[in-house]
């Protein structure tokens, strides 16, 4: 055997022992990384009913300051429903459920059917655009293409100037 070929054979056995080494090791992070439980909280329904209803109470007092014909305008009450939503989702996750849930949507659609059952007096009935407005839609889209076409073949014929 040549002293090249005991090199090789050398670097092999080192290389070998290396991976041994570090899949070892890398095995026993793993083990240790899904050994390791996290403290997981249970969701309590109960709890979590009562802290909507918390949520929901203030909601209520808040909505008695604005004027009732007021109530499908969000503009009038943009904020106590963001503090509402907030204080659903800051509650449902410090007692360790998922946000939305079953019960926190239950409550919010009752909150909703209180407040704003009457908003949708009448359905959007949705025509087609007019026929200018389909020509615009079509045109300018068609133009920029060729413009952009145009643009790409200009400057790859004077690519000797542009570079």
């Amino acid at each position: 055997m040549d002293v090249n070929h005991v090199k090789l054979l050398h670097c092999f056995a080192v290389g070998i022992l290396v991976n041994i080494l570090m899949t070892s090791a890398l095995s026993e992070d793993i083990k240790l990384t899904f050994s390791h439980k996290p403290l997981v909280l249970e969701c309590n329904k109960t709890v979590l009913q009562l802290e909507m209803e918390k949520c929901g109470e203030r909601f209520k007092t808040d909505m008695e300051e604005v004027d009732p014909q007021n109530w499908c305008n969000l503009t009038y009450f943009i904020g106590e429903y963001h503090i509402f939503s907030a204080c659903t989702e800051n509650n449902a996750e410090r007692i360790g459920c998922f946000w939305p849930n079953p019960v926190v949507e239950h409550y919010i659609i009752n909150i909703h059917k209180q407040f704003f059952s009457n908003c949708t007096l009448k359905s959007v009935v949705w025509g087609d655009p007019s026929g200018n407005t389909v020509t615009i839609l079509i045109l300018v889209p068609v133009f920029l293409t060729l413009a952009m076409v145009a643009l790409v073949v200009w400057c790859s014929k004077r690519g000797d100037i542009l570079a």
